[in-house]
C-alpha cells in the first residue's frame, strides 16, 4: 500500500504540479551562479519554464569565472545558491580550501565528463591502440598513453594536462585513468597540495569554458572536462575525446545544487521551493525519453547559459 500511495502522489505531481502548494517563503528574490556547463540546465529550464515563478521566486541566474569564485559568492552571500561541483559542498564543511557549511538538497547529474587529448598527441597514441576493422577500440586506455609521455620525458618536456578544480571528479576520473594505465598522477602532501608530487603527468586547474583554447594554445596536451567542452574541442578540429566518465565511474555523481547551512536554517520554505523547482525542471528534461531535448539544447546554447554551438 505504500509504494501505491508513493506512486500515486507521484503521478499526481506529474500531471497536476499547479496543485502543489504555495508556501510561505521567508525569502523570494534570490541570485544563483552557475558554470557554463551542460549540467546546470535544471536551473535554465526552471527558470525559463517558469518553475521558479510557479513558487513565488524571483531568480536571477548569473554565470561564473570559475569554481572558487562561484563557491566563495556562495559563502559570501553575494550568491544564495550555486551549481557546483560534486566535492564542493564535502571539501568545503570538511575544511579543505575556504571551511564553510555547504549542504545539498538537490543533486542536478550524473556522468557527463570525458577525457580528451589534442590532435598531436592523439596521433603519437595511435600506434599503441588496439584497432578493429580499422578503428580504434574504445574506451582509450592511458596505456596507449604512457610512451608518449615517456618520450616527452627523456625530452626533458613536461606533460601537462588539465581538470577544473582539485575536489572535482574531473580530477579524480583523470587520476585514475592515468594510474590505470601506468602513469604515475602525483601525490598530495600536507606541505604540498599541488597534487603533483612524484608525477609522471602534472594536472593543472583550468576553467571548463577555457578548456578547448588552452588545448589549442598548446599549454595543456590533453584534459577531462564535462560538456559541452569535449564535443567543441571536436568541432574546432583540435581535440580527440578518448573514454568518458561513465567508462570509468559508472553513474558517478557530477553536480550538485550547493548552499550554506545557514540558509537552508534561515529559509525552510524557500530551500523548499527552490528544489521543488529544480525537480519539476528535471521531469521536464527526462520526460517521454528525451523528447524535450531539443527545447533544452535551445535554451543553453544561448550566450546567458553556455553560449555554445
Amino acid at each position: 500500500m505504500k509504494s501505491f500511495l508513493l506512486g500515486l502522489a507521484a503521478t499526481t505531481a506529474l500531471v497536476s504540479p499547479a496543485l502543489a502548494q504555495m508556501l510561505d517563503l521567508e525569502k523570494d528574490e534570490l541570485t544563483f551562479g552557475f558554470i557554463k556547463l551542460t549540467d546546470m540546465a535544471p536551473l535554465a529550464v526552471a527558470y525559463e519554464q517558469g518553475y521558479f515563478l510557479d513558487e513565488g521566486l524571483f531568480v536571477t541566474l548569473e554565470a561564473q569565472a570559475n569554481w572558487k569564485v562561484l563557491l566563495d559568492g556562495v559563502i559570501g552571500g553575494q550568491l544564495d545558491g550555486a551549481h557546483m561541483l560534486a566535492g564542493q559542498p564535502l571539501a568545503a564543511t570538511i575544511g579543505f580550501g575556504t571551511e564553510a557549511h555547504i549542504i545539498t538538497p538537490f543533486s542536478m547529474d550524473l556522468n557527463g565528463n570525458g577525457i580528451t587529448v589534442s590532435n598531436e598527441i592523439w596521433d603519437q597514441m595511435k600506434p599503441n591502440i588496439p584497432h578493429e576493422d580499422g578503428k580504434p577500440v574504445h574506451p582509450i586506455s592511458a596505456e596507449a598513453l604512457a610512451p608518449v609521455v615517456e618520450k616527452y620525458k627523456s625530452e626533458g618536456k613536461p606533460f601537462n594536462m588539465g581538470m577544473v578544480f582539485p575536489v572535482s571528479t574531473h580530477n579524480y576520473e583523470l587520476r585514475y585513468w592515468l594510474a590505470a594505465g601506468g602513469l604515475h598522477p602525483g601525490y598530495y602532501s600536507p606541505e604540498n597540495i599541488t597534487g603533483q608530487i612524484g608525477a609522471d603527468v602534472l594536472l593543472s586547474v583550468t576553467p571548463p569554458p577555457q578548456m578547448p583554447a588552452t588545448l589549442e594554445a598548446g599549454t595543456i596536451y590533453g584534459y577531462c572536462v564535462g560538456e559541452p567542452w569535449n564535443q567543441q574541442a571536436v568541432f574546432k578540429g583540435i581535440g580527440v575525446p578518448v573514454i568518458t566518465d561513465y567508462e570509468l565511474w559508472k553513474n558517478n555523481p557530477e553536480k550538485v545544487f550547493g548552499i550554506t547551512a545557514e540558509f537552508a536554517e534561515e529559509y525552510p520554505n524557500t530551500t523548499l521551493a527552490v528544489t521543488k523547482a529544480l525537480i519539476r525542471a528535471a521531469m521536464w528534461l527526462d520526460e517521454n525519453d528525451n523528447a524535450n531535448r531539443p527545447d533544452a539544447v535551445e535554451i543553453l546554447s544561448r550566450p546567458e547559459y553556455v553560449g555554445a554551438d
